[in-house]
């Protein structure tokens, strides 16, 4: 028995599946959990020795790699002086004035822990604004684990929701509406219905939690035009597309100014800390001077923003997203070259690819029981050569800048090899 399956059969007699987030499982590909000792640039390091080239980079927050110097120095130089104030301090200000200018129009933020509580609070914070109850989201775009957006369409795409999790009651997401993505017609129908009634529309302006998809612009401009024409407030959730797709994210990359927007992953550097951004006049109905109530002890944590400020400084004064597209774009295309033949494609976007089955087309996609077998057998191939590719057939990989030049080439030699 391996290192790492003696620990998972410790953690099987002390948390749920042996694991603390499904995913980590890697039931979707019909392995078992592989526990980690450290990373490295663009390399992880297994309890029992083995490297691997990693593709999942945490799910996107190391876009400079694994313990790049910028946030271990940044940690280093903090830890020394406090782990957690529960008050103010000036790192959280520094962190915040960086995403300002990084979106700048927007005004105001607010530090949360996780992407889960800053949608949760953005929401608030739009009824709060407009003093209406609706939200609309759309069907298979993913927002976090709160009660009220565990919920899917019903039948037809004015139903009202039902929930998709036990212990989430048809209560808790009787205010969430649900629209198909790519169907303008429903989402107009849908606010006509409950006019004068949705507070927000919150979508992924690049769905990357199920699958990839990649939305032409017009389409996302009629989605905002028809939220603003019936008095929604638009919540862009990038979370994941946050500083990933540029400076100022999706917004940026296709030249939007939502409302709100919500971020995480890549303003921690690594260490839990997530945000929601917005217009002065929105964000001030939080409290202390607004009714909407939101708070947290570890919100603006002094390690996590430090980590956070260390890589948003860096990406700020030396860009790096020219290169990390390019070398995106010139990986993926081989990538594609090598796993056509299993009737896979690679769609990618800046510096996030998936890898796509024909099943898996259209948005959300439904991926058969076919399609999900020829992913894990890819997966634990690549996984044999010392490949750590996204551990489901649903989930997106991420490039940072460590990968680029030697590892990218390892990992297609490896590929080459494994998948003949």
């Amino acid at each position: 028995m391996t290192h790492s399956e003696q620990w998972y059969q410790r953690a099987l007699k002390v948390t749920p599946g042996g694991v603390h987030s499904p995913v980590r499982s890697l039931k979707n590909v019909d392995a078992q959990p592989i526990f980690f000792s450290y990373g490295e640039g663009a390399y992880l390091h297994d309890v029992d020795g083995k490297s691997y080239v990693d593709f999942c980079m945490s799910f996107g927050p190391h876009i400079l790699g694994h313990c790049p110097e910028v946030v271990t120095r940044a940690l280093r130089e903090q830890v020394g002086k406090a782990l957690s104030f529960g008050a103010c301090h000036p790192m959280e200000v520094e962190l915040s004035e960086r995403i300002l200018q990084s979106y700048p129009f927007l005004q105001k933020v607010r530090l949360v822990n996780s992407g889960t509580e800053a949608v949760m609070t953005a929401l608030r914070t739009a009824r709060a604004f407009t003093g209406r109850s609706k939200i609309i989201k759309f069907d298979g775009c993913y927002h976090g684990h709160s009660d009220s957006l565990l919920s899917k369409a019903g039948s037809g795409v004015a139903a009202l929701n039902e929930a998709t999790s036990l212990g989430v009651t048809p209560a808790q997401v009787s205010d969430t509406l649900t629209a198909a993505f790519d169907d303008l017609r429903g989402l107009e129908a849908l606010l006509d219905q409950w006019k004068g009634d949705v507070a927000a529309i919150v979508l992924e302006p690049v769905p990357a939690n199920n699958g990839l998809h990649v939305p032409e612009r017009k389409h996302l401009q009629a989605m905002i035009e028809l939220g603003r024409r019936h008095g929604a407030l638009i919540i862009f959730d990038e979370v994941i597309t946050g500083f990933r797709l540029s400076l100022s994210g999706a917004s940026g990359y296709y030249d939007f100014t939502p409302d709100i927007v919500t971020l995480g992953k890549i303003i921690g550097g690594g260490l839990p800390l997530a945000a929601v951004a917005g217009r002065a006049d929105i964000l001030d109905q939080l409290a202390p001077i607004g009714g909407a109530y939101q708070a947290g002890t570890l919100s603006g944590n002094p390690l996590a923003t430090a980590a956070g400020a260390a890589v948003l400084t860096e990406l700020l004064q030396n860009p790096p997203y020219q290169k990390l597209e390019s070398a995106t774009n010139d990986f993926a295309d081989e990538l594609e070259r090598l796993v056509q033949k299993f009737g896979l494609r690679v769609p990618r976007i800046a510096s996030i690819f998936w890898l796509q089955s024909s099943s898996g087309e259209g948005f959300p996609p439904t991926i058969g029981e076919k399609e999900r077998a020829l992913y894990g057998e890819i997966f634990r191939k690549a996984l044999s050569a010392g490949v750590y590719l996204p551990p489901s057939p649903y989930e997106v990989g991420f490039i940072s800048t460590a990968h680029l030049g030697k590892p990218i080439e390892q990992t297609l030699e490896k590929l080459e090899t494994c998948l003949k």
